[in-house]
């Protein structure tokens, strides 16, 4: 098949190129580079100018970007990151997203983050406990999600979204939040998969711990709150003031993906996303390599991933009571931790090697172009 994937947050779509590519399949990644953070992309980059005024860098962009445009079409399958695949606004997005319908076969679009489906579910109907929009009956007020909702609640890009749901052939989700939102909404054509993870060779790895347990957080100064990184850095932070014999605290801020990765290795505990029910890629990554993640390891992960023994994740509320809670059963009780590793490993291996998860999607790509055969 040829394959066409936009978009690359948090190196999900490298992973699964990876892993198709490895299958035999011809794939394309066309990607922006996501600011600081640098996930490596293996084809065309795009990447909109800061160090311009907007109108120009508009113009920029669109230079850049209509004649890698021209040269997507005749692909099997497109799949799209996010309805939002580009740096653009949902007027400017249509005709875009009109040129890939019209000249290739199948659309996928997927839902990794927030539109107008996901956060009119949250919002308006209630449809998990927490999350970064709304915790219980709360809705978070800050400057992040007051930004996230203008532009998906209201207007051109709202409209937009809800087309390109709608017309898509197929709608990917890889966490439970966003599975739990869109099936509200177009269970017909809604699919799960997990994400992938290109593991490293832990076959004869011994799960130790740190004579002073290695807690690790990675920030972005400017999706602090959003993330919950600011509460869990708190927390953190008390664990080591208060038993400063048995934590270390180590906090890796705007670092490229390349040198997070690096920094995170010595590490036995890493904190991430505070308001996720499962862990995302970045969790994931530490679990690969048989660190402990203190994030969303809800009861919903594990039944839709349908595991049933493993329990490695230690799962956290949102509250700062209950990071601080779980982080001092771990430094108090270190001896816990080499199990919490080495289930890390193994449900990683089990759920979201790479391999795996690129067969899955070629299953998926196959029944969904014999459609067209069938009909």
């Amino acid at each position: 098949m040829r394959i066409l994937l936009f978009g690359n947050p948090s190196m999900w779509h490298s992973n699964l190129a990876k892993g198709l590519r490895e299958r035999g399949h011809e794939v394309r990644l066309i990607s922006e580079r996501y600011g600081w953070r640098q996930f490596p992309v293996d084809d065309i980059l795009l990447e909109r100018r800061t160090d311009i005024n907007g109108k120009l860098a508009f113009i920029d962009y669109l230079s850049k970007a209509l004649p890698i445009l021209k040269t997507c079409k005749g692909y099997d399958i497109v799949q799209m990151s996010h309805a939002m695949f580009l740096s653009l606004r949902g007027s400017q997005m249509r005709p875009f997203y009109k040129y890939l319908r019209r000249n290739n076969k199948k659309v996928v679009m997927c839902s990794v983050g927030e539109d107008f489906h996901v956060l009119d579910q949250i919002l308006n109907k209630n449809i998990l406990r927490y999350s970064e929009q709304r915790v219980g009956n709360k809705i978070m007020e800050n400057d992040n999600v007051h930004y996230v909702r203008d532009i998906y609640l209201h207007g051109s890009t709202a409209n937009y979204c809800k087309y390109v749901a709608k017309d898509s052939d197929a709608i990917v989700t890889v966490l439970y939040e966003y599975w739990a939102c869109y099936n509200n909404v177009y269970p017909e054509k809604l699919h799960f998969f997990p994400l992938p993870v290109v593991m490293e060779n832990m076959d004869s790895q011994e799960y130790s711990v740190s004579e002073k347990v290695r807690l690790f957080i990675g920030l972005q100064k400017d999706r602090m709150n959003i993330k919950g990184t600011d509460i869990m850095l708190k927390a953190a932070q008390d664990i080591v003031r208060d038993y400063p014999d048995k934590a270390i605290l180590q906090v890796a801020e705007n670092v490229p993906y390349a040198e997070y990765e690096q920094m995170l290795t010595n590490a036995d505990v890493l904190l991430d996303q505070l308001y996720s029910y499962t862990p995302a890629m970045n969790a994931l990554l530490a679990m690969s390599k048989g660190i402990v993640a203190v994030t969303g390891g809800e009861p919903e992960n594990y039944e839709i991933i349908g595991e049933n023994v493993l329990r490695p994740i230690v799962n956290v509320l949102p509250t700062y009571e209950s990071v601080y809670e779980e982080l001092k059963k771990l430094v108090l009780h270190k001896e816990i931790i080499p199990e919490l590793k080495r289930q890390s490993v193994e449900y990683v291996r089990k759920h979201h090697d790479y391999h795996k998860v690129a067969q899955q999607y070629e299953e998926f790509y196959k029944k969904l172009l014999a459609e067209d055969v069938v009909h």
